[in-house]
């Protein structure tokens, strides 16, 4: 009799549990016609521009900071990328500990500092800091480093949920400010001080800066070099990319949970016997920016995760000096689980042709579902 009720107890937590799932998933709303990026005045651009100007040297000092056990691939990576390219600045990684920085979801570097020794040669601080997204928020070291170089005079620039970094370490307090749209509501209701800008791909309010989601590092860094070195220099930087303009204006409503959305994770994450692992066999002088957007990608569909190779298990060194660190030793000769090829030389046309790769083999829903946490507005190629 006891094991009667227990089982029928269990069956009807069960039901609610069921009921509930159905009631969340159809109160998510459907997704909503795109209008398009809101337009951005001049003027407001160029007051980012004047805010972004560098606070000390001549030749700024940019540190991107990240903490070991789990960085954000692309906003740890492109930021180094774009700004290294540019030359425009000296720019640093730095991890909060010695050892190997694990970037989520994909990939492993090693930064170039901790960031006690960066504290030990550079007494005066940065002139920017960046800051990922990443797995914990709140992590001591990173939020007492954080509130350092902004007294010392630093600007800090948070990339996609790192805005919850900086909020943590307090540099939100009443300032305007956006995230990635996943992210919003959580931020909003933990810090009630900050004063969300909606329609915008990155705001900066007195020293601070913040983005919303991941691929608006992009556009971000080709501001930061246009602040630094002019219009001319951000171009030569933009097409390098295969980025032809960049402006702040962005359509928020278009990115937030849909029932669409919500569908195809549910039912990617169930479809255990589609599960594909893909290797990626590192190449001496990757572009950095491109690396990361198809590891990235690929490994944000639920049907796949990327792991990489190197020949003989050294670290491979990426076109600007970065170590990347290899999951497994060997040469993939037959190709054998290799992820599809795509042009590795222009980031923004790589992440385009990535999506379509995805599109091609899992359908364009799960292509879509990768966009949007990306936060990048994509469509299918007709």
């Amino acid at each position: 009799m006891t094991c009667r009720i227990l089982l029928l107890a269990l069956t009807g937590i069960g039901a609610l549990a069921l009921l509930a799932g159905v009631i969340w998933f159809l109160s998510l709303p459907s997704p909503t016609h795109r209008t398009g990026p809101v337009p951005v005045a001049d003027g407001e651009y160029t007051s980012v521009l004047h805010a972004l100007k560098p606070p000390k040297r001549k030749r700024p000092l940019i540190a991107i900071v990240g903490i070991n056990d789990a960085t954000e691939t692309t906003d740890y990576l492109v930021p180094y990328g774009v700004l290294r390219n540019a030359d425009v600045a000296d720019v640093v990684t730095l991890s909060t500990g010695d050892g190997p920085v694990r970037l989520y979801p994909a990939l492993t570097v090693r930064a170039q500092a901790t960031v006690a020794q960066f504290d030990q040669r550079n007494p005066q601080g940065a002139d920017y800091v960046i800051v990922p997204a990443m797995s914990r928020d709140d992590d001591p070291t990173v939020l007492a480093w954080l509130r350092s170089q902004r007294e010392k005079g630093a600007i800090i620039i948070g990339i996609c949920a790192g805005a919850k970094v900086l909020a943590g370490a307090g540099l939100l307090e009443n300032r305007r400010a956006t995230t990635h749209w996943y992210y919003l509501k959580t931020l909003l209701r933990d810090y009630k001080n900050i004063r969300y800008v909606p329609d915008r791909r990155w705001v900066v309010d007195d020293g601070v800066a913040t983005t919303t989601g991941i691929t608006a590092s992009i556009p971000m860094m080709l501001t930061l070099i246009e602040a630094i070195a002019g219009r001319d220099k951000a171009q030569q930087a933009g097409e390098s990319l295969g980025v032809a303009q960049w402006h702040a204006g962005h359509d928020s409503q278009a990115f937030q949970l849909t029932r669409p959305f919500a569908l195809t994770v549910m039912k990617n994450t169930m479809s255990f016997w589609r599960k594909e692992q893909f290797t990626l066999q590192l190449q001496p002088g990757v572009n950095e920016a491109a690396l990361a957007l198809v590891a990235d990608a690929w490994s944000r569909t639920y049907l796949s995760r990327v792991t990489t190779r190197s020949i003989n298990g050294n670290p491979v060194v990426s076109g600007n000096g970065m170590p990347l660190l290899a999951d497994q030793t060997g040469d993939q000769q037959d190709n054998n689980g290799a992820l599809p090829s795509v042009d590795m030389t222009h980031p923004a046309d790589t992440l385009k042709q990535t999506l379509e790769a995805i599109a091609a083999r899992y359908g364009a829903p799960t292509a879509q579902v990768v966009a949007m946490q990306l936060e990048y507005p994509w469509r299918k190629a007709r």
